[in-house]
């Protein structure tokens, strides 16, 4: 039994050399060898984060994600920059997810606001404001060319999460690795989660204080249940939906919003803008894809809370919507109704006598300023920090303001119609009154 046992030893270690030359990166590949070299003077921190990474141990090397044509300090052009297709050679499962997602349409939703191209280039190509967050999206083959021709980087859209170069499970698994975007103006889910007591009880279960066992729900408990890559949602981030709902109000309202965003013309049909929610993804444009999404999120809420409590959340949820669409619905009808007298003139480049709400600070006036300011911050604030669980984003930052913004955008209005009034009294008034008599 001993010999036996020392034989059995010994043919697991030899079963096991191929295993650990792949884990050394030094055999794995003569030119990642090369690159470790010349970047733990150049780069040192980089290197440090990679020997601390899966990669390493499986002997991922530097020229398996950016090739080897890159080898000296002249050619460093050469270096490929990695695509989620550099990412799905090992991790199919995950990029097919992933591409099936909202964060996929990031790009995509960015490229299609009407006046995203007014935006310094820093801010979009360059990654500095909007790009910055929706670079995790695809990018057409055309638009890659055209990053890397400039030498412009974000392509992978994976280390969006997974940070260069630990490419960290742990990292991503994280509420922590959620914030840089999923927080601010349109949508403080950070700040909402982090101040809820989902969010609480995390914290405290990182700094030791609740045990590692206890129940704390991080973003990706409720956004990517099993680790699916696909991050949905319900609602989508406009929160519209179709098919409409039944209450005639409510309808109503969501179809007026749907006109301020482009997506219906005036008499309620669908638009060419329309397709183009539909490539972004982000609404739900059938019954079947909103209650799938619906499901899947009380199916997570019943690990630690009863069936009918989950349900009653989550309607009071779209009970904010529907009460936040009609003081949305208003505003919108106020400043349409300016365009329609001639008190306000609409801007040449609206397709539609509504207020167009996706053009955002571009807007020209300070009322549809205040519009636009009511729409993607504090309607948003109204219903995601109901959602959230965060009572003050729900009511002080979201609900109250837009109660004070439906107030300011009214007296707004009238003082518009007062001006316009008195000016068409007062055009040119010597031409109004009566020639003099020829003596």
């Amino acid at each position: 039994m001993h010999r036996r046992g020392l034989f059995l030893l010994c043919l697991s270690f030899l079963l096991s050399l191929p295993a650990l030359a792949k884990a050394n990166p030094q055999q794995a590949s003569a030119a990642g060898a090369q690159c470790v070299d010349c970047h733990s003077l150049v780069t040192p921190n980089i290197v440090s984060d990679w020997k601390q990474s899966r990669h390493h141990e499986m002997g991922i090397a530097c020229d398996t994600c950016h090739g080897s044509d890159h080898m000296t300090a002249a050619d460093a052009a050469k270096a490929k920059i990695p695509t989620p297709e550099t990412c799905g050679q090992c991790h199919e499962t995950q990029v097919a997810q992933f591409k099936k997602g909202k964060h996929a349409m990031a790009w995509a939703a960015m490229e299609a606001m009407p006046t995203i191209h007014w935006q310094p280039m820093a801010m979009t190509e360059g990654m500095k404001g909007c790009g910055s967050c929706h670079k995790i999206g695809l990018k057409s083959p055309e638009q890659l060319a055209a990053l890397q021709q400039q030498e412009r980087f974000g392509t992978a859209s994976c280390d969006s999460c997974h940070t260069r170069h630990t490419f960290s499970v742990k990292e991503a698994k994280s509420p922590q690795a959620c914030e840089t975007c999923h927080m601010g103006f349109d949508h403080p889910q950070w700040e909402m989660y982090s101040s809820s007591k989902h969010g609480v009880r995390n914290e405290l279960k990182q700094l030791g204080i609740n045990s590692a066992q206890s129940a704390a729900p991080t973003c990706q408990t409720c956004h990517m249940q099993e680790g699916n890559h696909e991050v949905m949602t319900a609602w989508g981030f406009l929160a519209v939906r179709l098919p409409l709902p039944d209450d005639p109000q409510w309808k109503a309202d969501q179809v007026t919003i749907l006109q301020a965003l482009g997506v219906l013309d005036p008499s309620g049909k669908p638009t060419a803008r329309l397709d183009v929610v539909k490539a972004a993804n982000v609404a739900r444009l059938d019954q079947a894809s909103w209650q799938a999404q619906r499901d899947k999120m009380l199916k997570t809420c019943n690990q630690c809370h009863s069936g009918n409590f989950a349900a009653q959340q989550l309607q009071y949820g779209d009970e904010m919507i529907k009460n936040a669409d009609h003081l949305m619905a208003e505003a919108i009808q106020i400043v349409a109704g300016l365009y329609k007298d001639g008190i306000l003139p609409q801007p040449k480049n609206y397709a539609y006598p509504f207020p167009d709400l996706l053009t955002f600070h571009d807007a020209p006036t300070v009322i549809e300023q205040k519009l636009f300011v009511m729409f993607l911050e504090h309607r948003m604030r109204t219903f995601q920090g109901t959602y959230h669980a965060s009572p003050d984003y729900a009511l002080w930052y979201g609900w109250s303001e837009m109660q004070r913004d439906l107030t300011e955008i009214k007296e707004l209005a009238a003082e518009a119609r007062l001006a316009g009034h008195v000016a068409s009294v007062n055009v040119n008034p010597v031409a109004t009154q009566a020639a003099p008599a020829k003596k």
